[in-house]
């Protein structure tokens, strides 16, 4: 029990304040009676100049979180460094260290990003014409980018390793969180089923390339290729961290570097057959081919479903570096899809195919480049299982928002990093991870399922096409877009938690200036805002154009 006296640590009374009384002062310790008194004391003694308005950004960040701030009294006598120690630890360490380096970081991004669609890319700037197909491929690859830095920027409001769309969801969009994630499982799964029929269709033709009458019939079946590359990738979808893949993806971007040198090749040889058309500057086709291959490029920069997954893997988290490997890995498959789609084009004109492989003539180099496709989507199949996974979970694990919830504010009002999170108890979830017996059991039921669907249907793309409009824009644009203008709302108590932890370290003289992060932090909310608007319009764009073509054929 408390003696009923307050004692003040430090020095005791503030240089050139006086005690309310001397009768008061029984060396630095106060009767609780007189403890108002000696606050008022402290107060008269300031000047009108002290009470001055503090700067704008300051100003508006003073008012989002006045309580929060005063709850560090408590700990105002530890020495400045010692603070800043702790809040580095808490927001860096908090249990989980990261081990992926940034370079495998990168690695695995491309590969998400750059796959099969690369090989159409020449069509699109042939309906779209060289001007337009170019502004086109970087204007995608500027947003898709964006879309990945706010999901970086998302990830700081949340514990280390615990980054995900179901997470952040839970903090702003609660009631909404089971569809965004079923719609990411969704569009995951779909993907990885078109992987293992793109198998299926090009593997007999590879096997034709290199010999005209095959050894055994079988190997001309497409249900054997399937099931044959299933054991292949099987183990690698039950890998539990991304990392891990890192070597199968540089597996893959060495079969996407044969494709690129192998349409090069073509370009500077000058082997058009004789079916070179006519090159177009500008849209000449019509509205309708153009509004066709949109969504082709869109969706080509698609990997935003990985992205919470590097953050939590990566060994160094810093704003510079998961910046650098965003800026990397869309520069790379920018200018991989520029360099396929201009020289894939000047080929053969207006007469390109929709895939720039098959109109080669037949020979060894363009056989292995059909491989090359078959290896890259292989190595590709795992690195959708792994989202898909965690959008399953989240959607298993998903409650509606109206039960009671448990209060995880703090003493001072301020929740702590570690409840933002979930409103479900983070003990029982393990901070994220799923049991052993969860994680193979959700694993077999996805590699089922999509073998059996890839064994009995030859196409998805009318169901793939829709998939893409909706799951493609949301975890592109639309989530990373909502999610961050909600939670850096001034208003928000997630917000107010961050800035409060930034302006402890620019306190320290760690952190940037109040001011200009402030200033900076409205613009960017702004922009995200856009970005959501931008990915509802891409929606119903793609939407308008799937069903046209589908009542059309």
């Amino acid at each position: 029990m408390l003696s009923g006296t307050i004692r003040v640590v430090g020095s005791g009374v503030p240089h050139g304040v006086a005690w309310p009384n001397d009768s008061d002062r029984y060396k630095n310790v106060l009767p609780s009676q007189t403890l108002s008194r000696y606050v008022l004391s402290l107060l008269r003694s300031k000047s009108p100049a002290q009470y001055a308005s503090p700067p704008l950004g300051r100003r508006h960040r003073m008012s989002g979180y006045a309580s929060i701030r005063s709850a560090q009294s408590d700990t105002s006598s530890r020495p400045n460094s010692t603070a800043s120690m702790s809040r580095r630890s808490r927001r860096k360490e908090n249990g989980h260290h990261g081990q992926a380096s940034w370079l495998s970081s990168v690695i695995n991004l491309v590969n998400t990003i750059v796959g099969a669609g690369v090989l159409a890319m020449p069509s699109a700037l042939s309906n779209m014409g060289i001007f337009l197909g170019i502004f086109v491929i970087i204007w995608s690859g500027i947003t898709s980018g964006f879309g990945l830095y706010l999901q970086t920027r998302c990830a700081r409001y949340l514990d280390r390793g615990n980054a995900s769309f179901f997470a952040l969801s839970q903090i702003t969009y609660p009631n909404a969180a089971v569809i965004f994630d079923a719609a990411i499982a969704i569009k995951c799964f779909g993907v990885g089923i078109s992987y293992l029929i793109i198998i299926g269709d090009l593997m007999p033709g590879v096997v034709r390339g290199f010999t005209d009458t095959p050894a055994a019939e079988y190997l001309l079946d497409r249900h054997f290729w399937v099931t044959a590359f299933m054991l292949v990738v099987i183990p690698l979808s039950f890998l539990r961290r991304l990392d891990s893949l890192k070597y199968t993806s540089i597996i893959a971007l060495i079969s996407i570097g044969y494709l690129v040198v192998l349409v090069v090749y073509h370009f500077a040889k000058g082997d058009d057959m004789g079916l070179k058309g006519d090159i177009s500057l500008s849209p000449d086709k019509g509205i309708v081919p153009v509004l066709a291959s949109f969504p082709v490029i869109v969706f080509a920069y698609t990997c935003h479903q990985n992205m919470f997954s590097i953050l939590n893997e990566i060994e160094d988290n810093s704003p510079f570096k998961t910046g650098s490997v965003v800026l990397a890995s869309i520069g790379s498959s920018g200018s991989i899809y520029l360099l396929v789609a201009i020289t894939g084009y000047l080929t053969f004109g207006d007469n390109v195919a929709g895939n720039i492989v098959a109109q080669y003539i037949p020979s060894v180099a363009s056989t292995i480049g059909k491989a090359a496709i078959v290896v890259l989507v292989m190595f590709s199949y795992p690195l959708q299982v792994h989202p898909c996974r965690a959008s399953v979970d989240a959607v298993l694990k998903w409650r509606p928002a109206g039960r009671k919830q448990p209060d995880y504010a703090s003493a001072n009002g301020s929740p702590s990093r570690s409840t933002l999170l979930n409103p479900a108890s983070n003990a029982q979830r393990g901070r994220g991870e799923m049991s052993d017996r969860r994680f193979a059991v959700i694993t077999t039921v996805i590699i089922i399922l999509s073998y059996i669907v890839a064994m009995t249907v030859s196409s998805l793309s009318v169901v793939l096409a829709y998939v893409g409009s909706t799951g493609s824009t949301s975890i592109s644009f639309i989530l990373p877009g909502l999610f961050y203008y909600k939670i850096s709302s001034p208003d928000s108590p997630h917000h107010q938690r961050l800035l409060k932890e930034d302006d402890d370290e620019e306190a320290d003289g760690e952190g940037e200036s109040a001011a200009g992060g402030w200033n900076s932090g409205s613009i960017l909310r702004k922009l995200s805002l856009a970005l959501a608007i931008y990915g509802f319009l891409v929606m119903i764009v793609c939407l308008i154009t799937n069903t046209f073509f589908v009542v059309a054929h």
